[in-house]
């Protein structure tokens, strides 16, 4: 019996990812749909993991520039914790990404009344957003995941019957290629993200403020005391929001005699992006100095929402027990605008019946040496 007890451990050993996370404690039944978690690896090593619980990024390990593997996105190991804390830990973000004034829209005439979960905001895409979803999940390679998800007219007060695919692909340069589509039935908005928080130190108790940061972006949308845009862009020259030269995001990000600092407590703010929706051109980069470990952002998005975790404040324990604490993470979410519902001089984001809503972010990770 000893026997059998020992290698039932080493077998459960050795199922376990490189990151640690043991895929067991990841089937469930959720909303009576089965849960797992997936594993991605390329040529050189690097693992990605995923669950279709919120079509959510758990892991990211590589080595950093002294070998040494490191988890690089803060998450959690099992199931229970992703029902059980409201997160948006690594999560494929639907039906809209970012705040939603008042929580309503009005489209051809007809007011939407969507659900506040943000003060009288609608963030995210409410209180029961895809993040909260059992997508299905295919495995197509053992670089390649896709997930699919339906979403009925009325999901979280949105209009139109959706049909959502999210494909997830490691390439062998260690990007994760994330690309979005949806169609739908009826006149709606759709605007979707990837919220993964990074930590490129590979430990999520330190925090990141000596990340070096690089947006390529001239303007941002200035926000009022609910973080809602004004509805203008401003230029970042001269201003704390100025990242078209890399700094360390610590620098500027107490500086509260700038409104938009303080009203973000922090970085928590949409850049328009100079890329003009040319994913071949660098949309953001930050860097960690120790293990040199940087994550360039590429999209065909008009804006990329940063978060600096100025929300964390280890009441949340994650992976390896570790309590999540403030600005220990950066989020870098491409996206289309805050409010663009209800602010017709930002880029659409209505997808109409015979369209195809289409948008790709790649999370390209390289080495400092």
């Amino acid at each position: 019996m000893a026997l059998c007890a020992c290698h039932s451990q080493e077998e459960t050993k050795t199922a376990l990812t490189q990151s640690g996370l043991d895929p067991q404690k990841f089937e469930a039944t959720v909303d009576g749909q089965q849960t797992h978690l997936f594993t991605l690896t390329n040529k050189n090593n690097m693992e990605v993991c995923i669950t279709n619980f919120g079509g959510r990024i758990v892991s990211v390990m590589l080595e950093d520039k002294d070998g040494v593997p490191r988890d690089v996105v803060l998450s959690f190991d099992n199931i229970d914790d992703f029902q059980n804390n409201s997160s948006d830990f690594g999560a494929s973000i639907g039906r809209y990404a970012n705040r939603i004034a008042g929580a309503k829209f009005e489209l051809d005439g007809t007011t939407y009344e969507l659900l506040a979960n943000d003060g009288d905001n609608c963030l995210h895409g409410g209180p029961k957003g895809w993040q909260y979803k059992v997508f299905e999940g295919k495995q197509i390679s053992d670089t390649k995941v896709q997930l699919s998800l339906d979403s009925p007219d009325g999901d979280m007060n949105f209009p139109g019957n959706l049909k959502v695919q999210v494909t997830f692909t490691l390439t062998d340069d260690n990007a994760i290629d994330i690309k979005y589509s949806a169609t739908t039935d009826k006149k709606t908005v759709i605007n979707m993200t990837n919220h993964s928080y990074f930590n490129l130190s590979g430990n999520p108790q330190n925090d990141i403020l000596d990340h070096v940061l690089y947006i390529n972006a001239d303007n941002f949308t200035p926000v009022n005391a609910k973080l809602i845009p004004l509805g203008n862009l401003e230029n970042v020259k001269g201003t704390p929001m100025d990242f078209t030269t890399p700094k360390a995001i610590g620098q500027d990000i107490n500086q509260t005699d700038f409104e938009q600092i303080q009203l973000g407590h922090g970085f928590d703010h949409n850049w328009v992006l100079n890329t003009n929706g040319n994913i071949s051109q660098l949309a953001a980069k930050a860097t960690c100095p120790t293990t040199g470990i940087s994550v360039e952002v590429y999209t065909n998005e008009p804006g990329i929402q940063v978060y600096t975790g100025n929300f964390l404040n280890g009441q949340v324990t994650g992976k390896n027990g570790i309590a999540y604490k403030r600005r220990t993470a950066v989020c870098l979410e491409t996206q289309h605008f805050p409010d663009s519902p209800n602010q017709p001089q930002f880029p659409t984001v209505v997808l109409e019946p015979g369209q195809t809503y289409n948008s790709e972010c790649i999370y390209k990770f390289t080495i400092n040496k």
